[in-house]
């Protein structure tokens, strides 16, 4: 018998078409086509536009049956921005974030091989703009074929150091806040007796969601250029190694939006009955990174710049404590944000391809909408 020839399954729904990539391991689905054109003047107008009228994309493609709670998605959208060759909101399972490093490796490659960008040997620049602002990213390309990318990120600082919070079961616990496009909190994995590269992923999680809770509630969280930018996205656990050396310092990044997910059971209330909202509270919505997290490598660079730990132009080598996938980042300028001292980052990665799909919808499928596991 032949295989069956390839066509879509039944749906009376939309179809969204999509290219899945990862980098180090950490996912990424670029929306191809199916979506509808978000509306706003702006980038940070259409995120919001698309968190309020569109949702529904973020939610058939980052949750199950199609996706997972650690599926991360990238959504291309006009920029306002004369020099932006591509515009680009971000999901993920709790809601949008501000900027994805491993996500602008992915999409170097792919602007490159789609034909969105003239190719140019040994390497091709481009300008993406993010939520957080411009970054702009350099693809190698030899032979007919794009490879490694390194990307510049906007602004990076230190919001606050040895800053004492109250963690449930573990005491006081002294973290580090630090932006790279995000905010991040970060604390050795050996205050809580745990290892980033062999202790268990649930004790690791468990920890960094603590210490992100506790620093949500406890610390203040600001920005000099929006208050969209202004919510902790997630906790870094390192090895403690700090200091400038050679060898490759490990991590691994925990992150969920807890005001993301506000947002999505007070918009759902409306549609969704008692029980479904209570469902929505009770999900942990943690993710982990399984690379060394772009944007959480562009804010350790720029806390170690800032405690005088490395200087500009030191490479450090940074490794994923989840799959030993290797970033690098280095401090390339100092610069200014607001009034934080800030330093622009240059961070370095792999991505590669995993494939294609095309997702459709049926309209009687209870569960066409997704959904995440307790």
């Amino acid at each position: 018998m032949s295989a069956p020839k390839f066509r879509l399954a039944p749906n009376d729904g939309p179809v969204l078409s999509v290219v899945d990539m990862h980098t180090g391991g950490e996912p990424l689905r670029i929306v191809l086509s199916g979506a509808p054109v978000p509306s706003g003047s702006t980038l940070l107008e259409k995120r919001r536009w698309v968190r309020e009228n569109m949702d529904w994309v973020r939610r058939v493609l980052m949750l199950e049956p199609r996706g997972h709670r650690d599926m991360y998605g990238a959504l291309l959208v006009p920029s306002e921005e004369a020099q932006a060759q591509l515009g680009v909101l971000f999901m993920h399972n709790a809601g949008y974030s501000t900027m994805c490093g491993h996500a602008i490796i992915a999409l170097g490659r792919f602007a490159i091989d789609y034909g969105l960008v003239d190719p140019q040997s040994p390497e091709t620049p481009l300008t993406i703009h993010c939520p957080c602002g411009l970054v702009r990213a350099y693809v190698s390309y030899s032979g007919g074929r794009s490879g490694r990318v390194r990307f510049h990120s906007v602004p990076a600082f230190t919001l606050c150091t040895d800053v004492t919070v109250d963690v449930p079961g573990h005491g006081r616990v002294v973290v580090d806040v630090a932006y790279g496009g995000a905010f991040y909190a970060f604390v050795s994995a050996e205050r809580f007796g745990l290892d980033v590269c062999s202790s268990r992923t649930r004790d690791l999680v468990d920890a960094a969601t603590a210490v992100s809770d506790a620093v949500k509630a406890q610390v203040n969280i600001s920005h000099p250029d929006s208050e969209d930018l202004a919510f902790l996205y997630g906790t870094i656990l390192t090895d403690g190694a700090d200091a400038y050396s050679e060898e490759p310092t490990a991590n691994i990044c925990v992150f969920a939006d807890s005001q993301e997910l506000g947002w999505i059971v007070n918009f759902e209330k409306s549609r969704l009955n008692p029980e479904t909202v209570q469902t929505f509270l009770g999900i942990q919505l943690d993710s982990v990174d399984r690379s060394p997290t772009g944007s959480g490598v562009t804010a350790r660079i720029a806390l170690q710049y800032y405690k005088g730990l490395i200087q500009l132009e030191e490479t450090r080598t940074f490794k994923s404590g989840a799959t030993d996938s290797l970033f690098t980042g280095k401090a390339v300028k100092e610069t200014v944000c607001g009034d934080y001292r800030a330093v622009i980052v240059e961070v370095s990665g792999q991505a590669h391809y995993i494939g294609t799909a095309s997702f459709t919808l049926e309209s009687d499928d209870p569960l066409k909408d997704g959904f995440l596991l307790k």
